[in-house]
């Protein structure tokens, strides 16, 4: 998503770097952007600039959207990178503290004593985030489950409040089984005892079928369910954009290029993006969301996610998705309940990819979400909750008679909870 957007600073980069086939490159990233800024040049032509601007610091300041904290925690991953979690206990007996941690001193969770015993583990659903994102794009989820289940959100590394992949700032190539690596980390970090449901989102699911891979025993003896939501097991490289064929087979071959020569320029890029922010914003609700009447602060939610993500880890993320298949994985998913679920307007992760998944899973259950785009959790929260509730009763998380959040908006939530 996000290494699309960067494609709209090339022209300014191009003049530093001096690449000889900035124009090729220019002409195969601007069909992507062609159909954004057809929108945008549109508003140019009645909203001014101080105007949007304004109107973009006030959805920012009235959003409540990624406020919700956690018990903080740091994972430590096999490069010595410090990944960023977040954990919301649940007390025997109450809920969590209006700063999200548990009653009593902060200390730790509590656990009650039988006979001498410490009592079972309880279950942990543990949110895994996509590309250019960070795990406050789970905050409708998240709002909705509090109090109902121990959860564990965290940033995938050189994302959100994790540190910079120490093995990518020595040049090492970052591949999707990294993250499984980083995954498993956090799990023994975070929630070293008990069950787990699996919740991720685009590279979030494709980072669970890593984990899989690599520690199968974990499925086997603790993974007691699984969500995939907008993701892919393999052949991305086959993704259009929904772009014409000889379109997307230019962008394709000079892409990676592009976005390394990107990434080498950071600091002119991060202008270029400041100074094309309506453009970035149109791409952005063009490869987010399929509906037209998405709520304009979850919109802005969702451009200040993106955004945050520098140009160059955008670039070192990049060749993972193309060599990405974990197909072979998916067998191990198949003695849990599985939840399948892809918005049908989805340009990233194509639902098609979901079907895919599905068909490799014939027990699991598949949604397609209509009028939705790639960020179906934002777009269309109570959906994506209403399922996952459902999914957690089927696992023994949460009892059936649990009373679920209808999507959780922090505006019901005194204390930002």
């Amino acid at each position: 998503m996000s290494e699309i957007s960067a494609g709209d600073a090339m022209a300014t980069a191009a003049s530093t770097v001096g690449w000889r086939r900035a124009g090729v490159a220019g002409a195969a990233i601007g069909v992507i952007a062609a159909g954004a800024a057809a929108g945008v040049a549109v508003e140019r032509l009645t909203v001014g600039r101080g105007m949007r601007k304004r109107a973009r610091l006030a959805l920012d300041a009235t959003g409540p959207y990624g406020s919700l904290r956690g018990m903080p925690g740091r994972a430590t991953a096999d490069d010595g990178t410090e990944l960023y979690y977040e954990i919301d206990e649940v007390e025997p007996g109450g809920g969590t503290g209006t700063d999200g941690t548990p009653p009593g001193n902060g200390a730790g969770p509590r656990r009650r004593r039988l006979f001498g015993r410490k009592a079972p583990a309880p279950v942990t659903v543990v949110f895994s985030h996509g590309y250019c994102l960070s795990q406050d794009s789970w905050h409708f989820q998240r709002a909705a489950l509090r109090g109902l289940v121990r959860t564990v959100h965290w940033d995938q590394r050189s994302h959100g409040r994790s540190e910079r992949g120490r093995a990518q700032a020595q040049g090492v190539h970052v591949g999707i089984d990294q993250l499984g690596r980083d995954l498993k980390a956090v799990i023994d970090a975070a929630a070293p005892e008990g069950p787990l449901v699996l919740v991720g989102h685009s590279m979030g699911g494709m980072t669970m079928m890593a984990l899989a891979d690599q520690y199968p025993a974990l499925m086997r003896d603790r993974v007691v369910a699984v969500a995939f939501v907008g993701t892919s097991s393999g052949k991305l490289g086959e993704v259009s954009f929904g772009l014409p064929v000889a379109g997307v087979n230019a962008v394709r071959r000079v892409l990676p290029g592009v976005l390394r020569a990107l990434g080498s320029q950071a600091e002119l890029v991060e202008r270029g993006r400041r100074a094309t922010a309506d453009l970035f914003a149109g791409l952005i609700k063009r490869y987010s969301f399929g509906s037209r009447d998405v709520d304009p602060a979850v919109e802005r939610f969702a451009e200040r996610l993106i955004e945050s993500t520098p140009i160059d880890v955008v670039a070192e993320f990049y060749p993972a998705f193309t060599e990405h298949d974990k197909s072979a994985a998916l067998p191990l998913f198949l003695d849990v309940p599985v939840l399948i679920l892809a918005g049908d307007k989805d340009l990233v992760t194509p639902s098609s990819h979901s079907e895919a998944i599905a068909d490799r899973l014939p027990d699991a259950e598949l949604v397609i979400v209509p009028d939705a785009g790639h960020l179906v959790m934002l777009e269309h929260p109570e959906t994506v909750t209403d399922r996952l509730a459902d999914l957690l009763v089927r696992a023994g998380a949460v009892p059936e008679s649990s009373n679920v959040g209808g999507h959780g908006s922090t505006a019901q939530q005194p204390g930002g909870r």
